[in-house]
């Protein structure tokens, strides 16, 4: 079955966003890395980088924010790591797209941005706890949740609100407009 033109060029341009997204997202997560930031909890992070995840789920569709997603923590790995902070980062992030992406889809009404970036934030940790689990071979590692949790909401809230900005600006570009219009067909022939 082959595409139409203007099927194609909405393929292309969703393509294109989404590597566009997927640069951003590891220039921030090497941004965040520089930052060092006193009196943390040992692991937290800013989650800069879920700045562009969130923003894919709000303009793209489920499996281009998907792509992102395995995108960013490939290249991100890559760039700093080791297999197990492969492993942190890949269930980490991809708990926190499926929780935000659920989110989006039942509640974008009701749940603000800040709102839905704060459950990914949170998702984020318990996707790493997760996998520390399973590498450390213990559940005692969730003695750290409390503190996670708090710094889910407060990482959540800053992204939150860096996403609240950059969907404003970016709705103005027809581009924007024209992939946001195509993921919500998308989503109501879905259902």
């Amino acid at each position: 079955m082959s595409m139409s033109t203007s099927e194609s060029s909405r393929a292309l341009k969703r393509t294109v966003v989404i590597a566009i997204f997927a640069a951003v997202a590891v220039v921030l997560s090497i941004v965040e890395s520089a930052i060092q930031i006193p009196f943390t909890i040992p692991g937290a992070k800013l989650g800069l980088a879920n700045i562009m995840i969130l923003t894919c789920i709000y303009f793209l569709r489920g499996r281009d924010a998907l792509m992102l997603v395995v995108l960013k923590t490939i290249l991100t790995a890559f760039i700093f790591g080791t297999f197990s902070s492969l492993l942190f980062s890949l269930f980490g992030s991809l708990f926190s797209f499926v929780v935000m992406y659920v989110l989006m889809l039942l509640g974008s009404k009701r749940l603000s941005l800040i709102g839905i970036s704060i459950a990914g934030g949170i998702a984020h940790n318990i996707g790493q706890l997760f996998a520390a689990a399973m590498v450390f071979a213990t559940f005692r590692i969730f003695y750290y949740l409390p503190m996670l949790l708090i710094a889910g909401v407060v990482t959540g809230i800053a992204v939150g609100f860096a996403v609240r900005y950059l969907v404003a600006s970016l709705s103005r570009i027809s581009l924007f407009e024209e992939l946001k219009s195509d993921s919500s067909i998308l989503q109501q022939e879905e259902e």
